[in-house]
């Protein structure tokens, strides 16, 4: 039996629970929860997908520096040190949350911690096996996989819901408004000039949203094309001249259309203008000629917000009525040089409406940026946490110091020999097609998913808070992901991956036409809504077994940790690169055309999965196991 010193040696359950929790969560923060931080933020969906998609690059990669971890110090002593480290990398991000150019320095301490946190997975497993012997390797890792589960729970659902609560009970205190569509109406409105819009005095601790009226009005009539363009480019005009531009996506896009590179001019632009022409939404001719009456609402400040800050506001449909939608002004930002500057909300009838109809709005004016300084230093809380804990809990095992003597010219030439026999097994090409292609549609639903449930209805999306989405995405989806990867197991162990591996990629792959209704119906049913996410969730856990397991069967043989490490690197590829571009197709194309073509991308992997050469036996329990 192996030997541990420590009065620890013989309690794993005081540190294998906390040691995965810590394994977990930097993971899910950094891949997922960063994702709905940045979406809050004001990021657009192309530059969520693709700089967190490349954020999965260090889990790509985390093969070819293992034998560091491996030869310098202990697997101890790098537990510790990521778990310092990556305390101080959520510190700084919720130290620079609040600074202009926040996009920037908190993509660049995600990026540490990302390493920080493929480094403390290398770490982690190598001391899982080194401080236990295999009996006790066997009986905990049920404990292992549960617990790296919970934290996904912790970093996804509770860290998220944290954020959605502080953004609904700080800042301004919301302001609604009640729309009334109405076939008469005593006075026609229509849209009036700037001038007419009267600004307001500084009010010394009287800061709060002003707007024009508590209620609107807008009369059932028709308007001509020209009309409706004509007044939404005189009301986004108006709102621009004001400052109503996120400063950071503002001077961003101006550089870029300012110098255009090679790429770009030659490739970007016009395979973009044909996606968006053939595929983009499309306006029947009845849309042209045929449009609903037009209503707007101004929103000011009634005083200048502290010296530095903005106040963000979020306007959107309170209760969804599909006959009155907003069309312009979904979001205002207001800092002490426009906050008495008037910006406008353009609120559109339906034109095939002809009964009186009604529904409610609300601005919502949270400290966001608040709510995540809160949420990630919550976070970096934790980890310091962690890693005082463990530093007098974790075990010294007598075998910690087995690779201290090896060469760093030993170690590498050890370390080619793993890549060289991976890559000489027998059918290999169809078995990296099948690492890549497994979740091609899925790598790109996981970066849209969270944008698509927080984005307003008016732009295709769900309209749910911040806490509403952790609670839907975060909580319990995760519950039923964990439920389906249970299942997925006993299923597999009884009937045998062979068999099982075409069924359960049908189960990661069709349960995503859910989002093809979600995006299409644009329910605001909430346990509707869950149920969906749910079901997704489920199947993918389900199906995600067989991933695992084909892992685990073409890793067998000599260096066989080695070669999981490498199917590992291709797992993560293959949610990296097809996640980069998603954002920028579904900007092109919106959220319903989006979600079929996730469905067209599950495809490929079918014609596949036919040339894989599986034994029929493997994953079955033979009787001797039992």
């Amino acid at each position: 039996m192996q030997k541990i010193s420590g009065k620890t040696s013989n309690r794993p359950f005081l540190w294998i629970p906390t040691l995965y929790m810590a394994e977990g969560l930097p993971y899910i923060i950094v891949n997922v929860v960063s994702v709905i931080m940045f979406k809050t933020l004001g990021i657009s969906n192309t530059d969520i997908a693709l700089y967190t998609g490349l954020l999965y690059l260090p889990w790509v990669i985390k093969p070819f520096w293992s034998p560091i971890v491996d030869l310098w110090r202990t697997n101890r002593f790098w537990v510790l040190l990521m778990q310092l480290f990556i305390g101080a990398g959520f510190a700084c991000i919720a130290l620079t949350i609040p600074l202009p150019n926040f996009f920037r320095y908190t993509l660049a301490f995600l990026w540490l911690i990302a390493f920080g946190s493929a480094t403390h997975d290398i770490a982690a497993d190598g001391f899982y096996m080194s401080a236990l012997n295999s009996h006790q390797q066997a009986l905990y890792v049920g404990v292992r996989s549960t617990f790296y589960r919970l934290a996904m729970i912790v970093g996804q659902g509770l860290l998220v819901i944290m954020a959605g609560y502080i953004q609904n009970h700080s800042g301004l205190e919301a302001y609604h408004l009640h729309v009334t569509a109405a076939p008469v109406a005593s006075v026609v409105q229509e849209i009036p000039h700037p001038d007419s819009v009267a600004t307001t005095s500084p009010l010394p601790g009287d800061l709060r949203i002003i707007a024009s009226a508590d209620t609107l009005q807008i009369p059932i009539v028709s308007r001509s094309a020209q009309q409706i363009a004509a007044w939404r480019q005189q009301v986004d005009t108006w709102n621009h001249e004001r400052g109503q531009q996120h400063e950071i996506l503002a001077n961003r896009q101006q550089e870029d259309s300012d110098k255009p590179g090679w790429w770009e001019k030659q490739i970007s632009r016009p395979l973009a203008a044909w996606i968006r022409d053939q595929f983009g939404p499309k306006t029947s001719q009845a849309e042209i000629d045929k449009n609903g009456n037009l209503g707007i609402i101004y929103f000011q400040l009634s005083a200048p917000p502290p010296f530095g800050k903005e106040i963000v506001l979020n306007f959107g449909q309170e209760s969804r009525n599909p006959d009155i939608r907003l069309i312009l002004g979904n979001r205002f930002v207001f800092t002490e040089k426009n906050w008495n500057q008037p910006a406008g909300a353009l609120i559109q009838l339906d034109p095939k409406l002809k009964k009186q109809t009604d529904t409610d709005f609300i601005t919502r004016a949270g400290n966001i940026p608040l709510s995540w300084v809160i949420t990630i230093g919550s976070a970096a809380v934790l980890f310091i946490l962690l890693w005082l804990y463990h530093t007098f809990i974790l075990p010294v095992p007598a075998s910690s110091q087995a690779h201290s003597g090896q060469s760093i010219a030993g170690v590498l030439k050890e370390f080619k020999q793993p890549f060289v026999t991976f890559f000489q097994k027998k059918t290999i090409g169809r078995s990296i097609a099948f690492l890549l292609l497994f979740r091609l549609g899925e790598s790109q639903l996981v970066k849209l998913a969270s944008p698509f449930l927080l984005d307003a209805r008016e732009v295709g999306g769900l309209g749910l808070t911040t806490g509403q989405v952790g609670l839907v995405y975060g909580t319990i989806g995760l519950i039923f992901l964990t439920a389906g990867g249970i299942l997925g197991g006993l299923v597999a162990a009884k009937f045998g991956l062979r068999k099982m591996l075409l069924w359960m990629a049908f189960a990661i792959n069709v349960p995503d036409l859910v989002y093809v209704y979600l995006s299409h119906s644009l329910t605001d049913n909430f346990i509707l809504i869950n149920l969906c996410v749910s079901l997704e969730q489920f199947g993918y856990g389900f199906g995600f077994t067989a991933y695992m397991l084909y892992q685990i069967y073409i890793s067998r043989g000599q260096f066989e940790t080695s070669h999981f490490a490498i199917t590992t690197a291709f797992m993560a590829l293959g949610m990296m690169l097809p996640g980069m571009f998603s954002g920028w197709l579904q900007e092109l194309i919106g959220y319903q055309h989006f979600f079929i073509w996730v469905l067209i991308a599950c495809l490929p992997v079918f014609f596949v999965i036919p040339f894989l050469n599986i034994d029929s036996k493997f994953g079955i329990r033979e009787n001797s196991e039992k």
